[in-house]
């Protein structure tokens, strides 16, 4: 399937935005990311990267499905998953959107690693060629948005360096690169230590 394409099972119930000062740290960081490059649209017109917090401790927050084209991301495009089930590829999700086609990727992050409240995933075909099995990196038959690439992100946590690394490439997903920590500022430095 074609990037930006939305390959999980989504159930979504519409629903107001959350409270800005809930998402300020969230879009300030977003729209940081796009003014870089790393979150955006391709030439195509689709979609890529996105971010996420922690929110409770079975639910967080992301950005939405093709939100990418935004210049300023605001508070309208960002909703709550609030449950998943991996191996059936399900997101429910509530808010003023649909989750991204990578909530599965930042659900696995979440479920396998306690003190992971941020998630950040971006795009950069020269970095992700720089450090794609220098770092722990996903197998190439584990696409974008599937629940292969949920299992083997969180097989990383259990046979690889990733919590010390706090990085990921993703082969099946060129140019796809995973950061997170114990919040945006942390998942933010480690993306920056390696540009």
């Amino acid at each position: 399937m074609k990037e930006g394409v939305i390959k999980f099972k989504c159930e979504w119930i519409e629903d107001k935005p959350l409270p800005l000062s809930i998402l300020k740290d969230l879009i300030i960081t977003r729209n940081s990311l796009y003014s870089m490059n790393l979150i955006g649209t391709d030439k195509d017109g689709i979609g890529y990267g996105n971010i996420s917090i922690r929110y409770n401790e079975n639910q967080f927050i992301i950005s939405g499905s093709q939100t990418g084209i935004k210049e300023k991301a605001d508070e309208n495009d960002f909703t709550t998953v609030t449950s998943y089930e991996i191996e059936k590829n399900l997101i429910h999700c509530k808010g003023p959107v649909q989750a991204s086609s990578e909530s599965l990727t930042h659900a696995a992050i979440y479920s396998a690693c306690e003190e992971a409240n941020a998630v950040i995933h971006i795009h950069n075909i020269e970095l992700w060629k720089k450090l794609k099995n220098i770092i722990p990196t996903t197998p190439e038959y584990a696409e974008y948005g599937t629940p292969e690439l949920a299992f083997e992100i969180i097989k990383l946590f259990a046979h690889s360096d990733l919590m010390k690394y706090k990085i990921l490439a993703m082969s099946g997903h060129p140019e796809g690169i995973i950061s997170f920590g114990k919040n945006l500022e942390e998942a933010i430095r480690i993306l920056n230590s390696y540009t």
